[in-house]
């Protein structure tokens, strides 16, 4: 059984302030380039965080990991993707993939997600009105989403 996805794309350069004294990615930058991308996407595809702060909803992350495969250096070109993925569930899931934007070399991986709470800071067990409007309008709505 596939999940339906939706994929976007961010290119970066690394900055100085993002480097460790070993002159590579310092290991507290990655949930930055996860932030950007989901940023990204939002406005790619119209969830953006203020989207949902109007719609009387949070969505803090819950889960966040990631996995170092290539050391990534100051100044080096990069390219993230992010990728989510449709669930019934009252969450946003999505995964990153970070390449060198000149050779696509994969570099690190990463998985988040994000629960709804309400602006009282209740946690959602179904999914908000204006979220299942948003998996509707991009054809995420399909009974062959479980999670």
């Amino acid at each position: 059984m596939s999940h339906k996805q939706l994929r976007a794309s961010k290119e970066f350069a690394v900055r100085f302030s993002e480097v460790d004294a070993m002159n590579i990615v310092w290991h507290g930058s990655y949930p930055l380039y996860f932030e950007d991308a989901r940023e990204a996407f939002g406005a790619q595809y119209g969830l953006e965080y203020m989207t949902m702060a109007r719609a009387g909803y949070y969505a803090p992350l819950v889960e966040l990991t990631f996995r170092y495969l290539r050391p990534i250096r100051y100044e080096q070109q990069c390219r993230i993707d992010i990728i989510y993925t449709a669930t019934a569930a009252a969450k946003i899931i999505f995964d990153y993939e970070i390449h060198d934007a000149l050779t696509d070399e994969l570099l690190a991986t990463g998985h988040s997600v994000q629960a709804f709470m309400d602006k009282d800071y209740q946690l959602q067990w179904y999914k908000p009105t204006f979220y299942a409007e948003w998996q509707e309008r991009w054809n995420l709505n399909s009974e062959e989403n479980h999670d």
